[in-house]
């Protein structure tokens, strides 16, 4: 369940709850997200043999050589592609530059028969009975049929790929009772209780009544496996495909030294000695020498619990990834909710709005609008006239009226002290933590909640910064009668008086 923060007007209220679930879209729409580091760090030398671009390192586990031996006897590997390597890394496993790469410049390219996507599936076995199925669970189940397959042409690409990652579905309950207070926990509780629906669904529907296409049993956690590693390893900034695991490519690390997301491609080009493909091309954002990692940015507006939740790291070294839900609701109980309802709709929102404040960052354009709407009542009402319809919003982005500015200051303080006190932990403790060696779900834990509370702070600043400017704001009838001319330049109304 979401655990709401719900303080009442006269009216409507106001809703600070956990951050909503978008299942609409982390579910069926991965961003670019290839491996899931531990931790992060800036450009490193690799020890690795930069002998031959055709060999793999002797030092890196059998299973990766087998895989590098593979994609040689594809044709991937060659004397001239990929510029960058597999090698041991800070972050566990990278792709490392064995000669200099220019900036731009193509680091590997991959042949579409080698990726899983959806469209993998509907040329396999099973295409026909996941064809009416979500995207995300047709490939998933695809990717466990072919990991329990010998044969399988990816069988020694799925042999390289981690059992589990750090993201917050596969935390024990004592680990998530770190995140206690946290919005990332309500998330994640939302997350495992869909996907856990989503197989108890797919078994009874598909699994069960087709056992001739699935002779291995499938079970909860092979489930979740599928979906950490398509959540933590997919792309999808390519025509057309919004869900594709890439071999190799997906080795590659994030570093948020990495400040552009241009780098994944999709082109034709030779696939073979004799053959044509479409390929998946990904280059360089920045200039490389021999021996050094090669990174990209996975997603420059993702907040640190999405991070968590996907990849199983955070970007500690970038605040402004620091992030808080603001739910705003307008009550069905107010009277005026048909009207206001109509004001938020013309103006791309609903009875139901999420703001997503980030550290450092200015408040979203329409949230200060969206509150004086959800708050307005009383002597203001007449501004939901339908005369003013066209209008409206215009005025809801300035200041309406005293009372109306110092109840939405006083409920949005209120909800963030509610939302500060939920935490087990003060702001000073955890500080104090992050200066120790942590294990690393425990410091996922601790920056996420230090995070979300700085966060708050930053939102009850702003707020109490704006209560004591209440009396210096130019509220509506200021303005009013100044647009008529019955207001002087030093606020004073203007009498006419008869001759």
């Amino acid at each position: 369940m979401v655990t709401l923060f719900t303080l009442s007007s006269s009216s409507s209220t106001f809703l600070f709850p956990t951050p909503r679930t978008k299942l609409s879209t982390t579910l069926t729409y991965f961003s670019s997200l290839p491996k899931t580091p531990t931790h992060l760090k800036k450009p490193v030398l690799a020890v690795t043999s930069l002998s031959s671009p055709l060999q793999c390192d002797p030092s890196l586990p059998p299973a990766v050589q087998t895989f590098w031996q593979w994609l040689r006897d594809e044709g991937v590997v060659s004397a001239k592609s990929p510029a960058a390597k597999p090698a041991l890394v800070p972050e566990g496993m990278g792709l490392v530059a064995h000669r200099n790469i220019g900036k731009n410049e193509v680091v590997l390219e991959v042949p579409k028969r080698l990726w899983i996507n959806p469209d993998a599936v509907s040329a396999s076995e099973i295409g026909n009975v996941c064809s009416g199925l979500k995207p995300w669970v047709s490939v998933a189940l695809f990717l466990l049929r072919e990991k329990y397959r010998d044969d399988s042409k990816w069988r020694l690409y799925l042999d390289i790929l981690p059992e589990s990652t750090n993201s917050t579905v596969f935390w024990s309950e004592e680990e998530l009772d770190e995140l206690q207070g946290t919005q990332l926990l309500s998330t994640t509780m939302g997350v495992k209780e869909y996907v856990q629906s989503e197989f108890l669904k797919v078994e009874e529907e598909i699994i069960l009544p087709n056992k001739q296409l699935f002779p291995s049993p499938i079970t909860l956690d092979d489930f979740f496996w599928a979906f950490g590693i398509l959540r933590s390893r997919a792309f999808s900034r390519l025509r057309g495909q919004n869900l594709v695991l890439i071999p190799l490519a997906d080795l590659i690390n994030h570093s948020s030294s990495i400040t552009t997301e241009e780098h994944a491609w999709e082109i034709k080009g030779a696939a073979g000695l004799f053959s044509w493909d479409y390929l998946f091309s990904i280059r360089s954002p920045v200039a490389l020498k021999a021996g050094e990692q090669v990174f990209i940015q996975y997603d420059i507006n993702k907040s640190n619990a999405e991070f968590a939740l996907d990849y199983g790291f955070i970007d500690s070294s970038n605040a402004n990834r620091d992030a808080f839900t603001l739910t705003l609701e307008i009550s069905e109980s107010d009277p005026f909710y048909g009207d206001k309802l109509d004001i938020a709709e013309s103006n791309g929102l609903g009875a139901t709005a999420y703001f997503d404040i980030f550290l450092d960052r200015s408040l979203p354009p329409a949230l200060i609008p969206y509150l004086r709407l959800v708050a307005l009542g009383g002597t203001d009402a007449f501004l939901l006239e339908s005369i003013f319809r066209n209008t409206i919003w215009g005025h809801l982005e300035l200041p309406v009226s005293p009372a109306n500015e110092e109840l939405i200051c006083r409920v949005v303080r209120e909800a963030c002290k509610s939302a500060l006190s939920a935490y087990p932990t003060t702001i000073e403790e955890d500080e104090k933590l992050k200066e120790s060696k942590l294990d690393p779900r425990l410091e996922i834990a601790v920056g996420i909640r230090h995070g979300e509370k700085k966060v708050l702070q930053h939102i009850d600043g702003i707020f109490k910064d704006r209560e004591s400017e209440l009396r210096q704001l130019e509220y509506y009838q200021e303005r009013r009668l100044k647009d008529l001319g019955l207001c002087g330049e030093l606020e004073d109304i203007i009498f006419w008086e008869p001759k």
